[in-house]
């Protein structure tokens, strides 16, 4: 594989780069060299990447086969996202060329304790030669909206002629579990189809304590502490969260959304010009209706998605949602066994619910 190569770009230049873009009253031009810089900023990521993926995918399938290492590269409007949200936000002086999750890669061990046995074995007393300059344990110190995993930040370092203008690029090594992963993954299908940012902490607050007390009930599975501010007592828990799910209707709407991406992946490939498709899923009589549009229909798409939306208001038994390939594809790209965790997170789901009385 030919690898991009660092074009000499500053620090200070990567840094114009990001405000330029985020700035309203840059100009055409400079707009332009900014997006030339990022892309080449972006792109020389994808070496150190894919080492740190190898060894990721080493270590953590000698140590269990059904270890699962993916990598990603941050894609433009989310590092433009996270760029407006952190200059505008709590931490103006947050620079592009300090994002540190510009490139990453991930591995979901079967458990979390073999989750915690990876991260101390080829991490904490493993022989990387990379820099860590950064440590957050998410498991034994859960977020404020249940997100619970492991991070590792590493500064790449070569010794190797041709590899050294890597020198200094920021990866991330996530380790979760693979309870841990369908929370993660059901977040992201939430933020996909009704337009929210929970996974930000910029969603609807009944979405956000839903999956706030879905992680404490996973917690307890796990054995791991609670997330803050949730119900100590289980059965005061699962209450809460059968209380959450009969309000917001989860597992028959998120099966709705999973049977939807299924009947459009499948028609998109026997019609490869579709490009949008219109989902409407009537909650209540789990009946879900798809239209398929192409590139040229697009107006079409827009016009019929406002009627059924207009003729949907205020009813809660149905949902409707517009919904272009190229995104689905891309939440396919970064969760490759999407369905199947969708399901396997109702499945436990429903474990919880059971439990209620």
């Amino acid at each position: 594989m030919v690898w991009r190569k660092p074009k000499g770009y500053s620090k200070s230049k990567v840094d114009w780069t990001g405000d330029v873009l985020i700035s309203e009253t840059s100009s055409v031009n400079d707009k332009e060299k900014a997006l030339e810089i990022l892309d080449n900023w972006r792109a020389i990521h994808r070496y150190p990447m894919h080492i740190f993926k190898k060894r990721l995918k080493r270590v953590s399938e000698k140590m269990n086969k059904e270890a699962l290492a993916v990598q990603r590269l941050k894609r433009l409007p989310s590092i433009l996202k996270k760029l407006q949200r952190r200059y505008y936000g709590n931490n103006p002086t947050m620079k592009l060329s300090q994002m540190q999750d510009i490139a990453g890669c991930r591995v979901v061990m079967p458990n979390v304790e073999l989750a915690k046995k990876l991260y101390k074995e080829s991490y904490l007393r493993g022989d990387l030669k990379h820099k860590r300059v950064n440590e957050k344990d998410y498991i034994t110190r859960p977020k404020n909206d249940g997100y619970r995993s492991i991070h590792l930040i590493y500064k790449y370092k070569s010794d190797k002629e041709g590899k050294k203008g890597y020198n200094g690029l920021l990866i991330e090594v996530q380790i979760r579990s693979k309870l841990q992963h369908l929370w993660a993954t059901a977040i992201e299908t939430v933020d996909f189809f009704t337009r929210q940012a929970i996974k930000s902490s910029e969603g609807e607050k009944e979405w956000v304590d839903f999956f706030k007390l879905v992680s404490s009930a996973f917690s307890i599975m796990e054995n791991t502490p609670l997330v803050p501010n949730t119900p100590s007592e289980k059965e005061e828990l699962y209450s809460k969260i059968k209380e959450k799910e009969k309000e917001l209707q989860v597992i028959k709407i998120m099966g709705g959304w999973a049977r939807a991406v299924k009947v459009f992946e499948s028609a998109s490939k026997k019609k490869p010009k579709l490009q949008y498709f219109l989902l409407e899923l009537d909650i209540v009589g789990e009946k879900l209706n798809i239209s398929g549009y192409t590139k040229n229909q697009e107006i079409k798409a827009i016009e019929d998605y406002a009627k059924a939306e207009k003729r949907n208001k205020d009813k809660k038994e149905y949902d409707v949602v517009l919904v272009g390939v190229d995104v689905a594809n891309d939440l396919r790209k970064a969760y490759p066994n999407y369905f199947a965790d969708t399901e396997e997170f109702l499945e436990n789901l429903k474990k919880i619910l059971e439990k209620v009385n």
